[in-house]
């Protein structure tokens, strides 16, 4: 019984914890997964300790990925991203080339093994749906260009996910990436494609007993979770992953007529097991390993951010978006997504990385979540810059960041001026030390008067003048007598 009330103690804690967080950053219009990643890292064993990342928590993390694929299934309009279809692609598929690339550079200088750039490069290259949604939601661009487009993008990446999940599980194993593997693969991809354009055409797919579903929300969402769960365990028995199952499912639903209704039923427990999903990514973080590789962890974030920033405006320029619709599109896909934890753990558990690469990655991806409502400042600024209109990306940064640059200079020319102040002082007093010393020089030097010789013989020169006569001198002398001072 005491047992039972400390769990229920700790659950409570947890709750407290998480909605309290997820509620000042809402407060302050960011996004509240935000809020529940810092309550997993303030709970977790290496701050306060409450709250250990056992396997339940690990299970109860999964369902919520396996459930945000199929909602993002079901939500997934198959028409509009048709439309979008060619550049999103190209935009996601140079996305992950890139972020191989990088990858292997740097696992090249690091000696990383070519298994462990493969998945730091996927899991460096997908974006963060949720917080993505998220951002356009904030600046009212989700229904406009610029959500069309990013929306496009982050859909191909999650499709995209569901073979770079199944290629990884592959990396590790005895028999490596064989030809198996690459049938699955090209299967997968394959059925994937052929299902989006079976759906793509008008109509409606039956769904059993629709009729004496619809109405009812608890046996609506019970039937949602067994469809959703039905088809992950089918394609986890075929060698499949069952997020792919999971997503398949979802694309199904949304095509019935229960698509509307199975949103709205499943949404709260999907939301409660994502919260407990981004719960679980603070307590993976070891704030230990990242106090002490503190340089190491920042420069990676840092690196990885800006280079997803200009990577992302310059792909969506070159698919021929405006700049108004490349740069905040390009900001708000900067963080790296949910998707590339599960990738991490894989790497983790079939030993393609150590410990040490593994906390690396996950603080770096855990902390790109983390400063992304500074991003979403700068998105703000520049909704707010492209109504002006905007001709290029040199002029758009300007324009957004008028304010740090406007203090960046004051700040350089008050650092010259301090700097040159100090040269002025030095410059005067070195003067003044020289004055003074040639002062007390000229001062010491002995006063020689040199005489003719002519003056020595002869008395004064005849050129000086003559004395003046007395007042006395011309009278006759005087017979008084003299007169005495006293």
């Amino acid at each position: 019984m005491e047992e039972n009330l400390t769990n229920l103690t700790e659950i409570a804690v947890v709750a407290l914890v998480a909605v309290g967080l997820g509620l000042l950053f809402v407060r302050l219009r960011q996004p509240p997964v935000v809020g529940y990643i810092i309550a997993g890292m303030l709970l977790g064993p290496t701050v306060f300790g409450l709250v250990a990342h056992g396997e339940s928590v690990r299970f109860l993390a999964e369902l919520g990925v396996l459930l945000l694929m199929f909602l993002i299934g079901m939500e997934l309009s198959i028409r509009a991203f048709v439309t979008v279809l060619k550049p999103a692609v190209i935009v996601a598929s140079l996305q992950i080339v890139a972020g191989l690339g990088i990858s292997f550079l740097f696992g090249s200088i690091a000696g990383w093994s070519i298994e462990a750039s493969l998945l730091i490069g996927f899991a460096v290259a997908v974006s963060s749906t949720a917080l993505a949604i998220k951002m356009l939601e904030e600046i009212g661009e989700l229904r406009a260009d610029t959500g069309r487009i990013t929306v496009g993008v982050l859909i191909a990446q999650d499709i995209a996910i569901v073979p770079i999940l199944l290629f990884a599980n592959s990396l590790g194993g005895p028999e490596g990436v064989g030809y198996g593997i690459l049938f699955y693969l090209a299967l997968a991809i394959g059925g994937l494609f052929a299902l989006i354009w079976a759906l793509a055409k008008p109509g409606r797919v039956p769904f059993p007993f629709a009729d004496r579903i619809q109405g009812r929300i608890d046996l609506l969402t019970l039937a949602m979770f067994t469809a959703c769960f039905t088809g992950a365990a089918i394609t986890g028995v075929i060698g499949l992953s069952p997020v792919y199952g999971a997503f398949v499912a979802g694309l199904v639903v949304g095509k019935t007529a229960l698509r509307s209704e199975a949103i709205h039923a499943t949404e709260p427990v999907q939301s409660l097991l994502m919260v407990i999903f981004f719960l679980s990514i603070g307590l993976l973080m070891d704030m230990n390993y990242i106090m002490e590789n503190f340089a190491l962890v920042f420069s990676f974030v840092l690196g990885v951010i800006l280079i997803k920033s200009i990577l992302n405006v310059v792909l969506l320029r070159l698919a021929g978006e405006r700049w108004e619709v490349a740069f905040p599109a390009g900001l708000v896909m900067a963080q790296v997504g949910e998707f590339s934890f599960v990738l991490a753990s894989i790497g983790l558990s079939n030993r393609i990385m150590d410990g040490a690469l593994y906390q690396l990655t996950i603080s770096v991806i855990a902390i790109s979540l983390l400063v992304s409502p500074l991003w979403l400042v700068s998105v703000r600024r520049f909704h707010i810059v492209a109504s002006r209109g905007v001709s290029s990306f040199k002029d758009a940064l300007a324009e957004v960041y008028e304010g740090e640059i406007a203090g960046m200079e004051k700040g350089a020319a008050a650092v010259s001026r301090a700097v040159e102040h100090p040269k002025r002082w030095a410059l005067a007093a070195k003067v003044a030390v020289q004055r003074r010393r040639t002062g007390k020089a000229e001062a010491e030097k002995p006063q020689i008067t040199f005489s003719r010789p002519d003056e020595e013989r002869d008395g004064p020169s005849s050129s000086a003048p003559a004395p003046r006569p007395s007042a006395d001198e011309g009278k006759p002398p005087s017979n008084d007598p003299p007169k005495w001072p006293f």
